[in-house]
């Protein structure tokens, strides 16, 4: 039995917005923000949020 039909075979596959090769890392893009960025008060208060934030989670696990 022969297989015939008029649709195209057309297997290309679109690409989206990427201007590099396949084997081209991507390119470096500005963080909006950085924890290296941060001065040294401000990352130990972020720190202490942090630690509080996960020791409250304990507390609340706890009772």
């Amino acid at each position: 039995m022969a297989h015939t039909h008029s649709h195209p075979h057309d297997h290309s596959h679109a690409h989206h917005g990427h201007s590099h090769g396949p084997a081209a890392p991507h390119p470096a893009q500005i963080a909006p923000w950085s924890i290296l960025r941060m001065t040294v008060p401000a990352r130990l208060a972020a720190a202490l949020a942090v630690s509080a934030a996960l020791w409250g989670v304990v507390w609340l696990a706890m009772r």
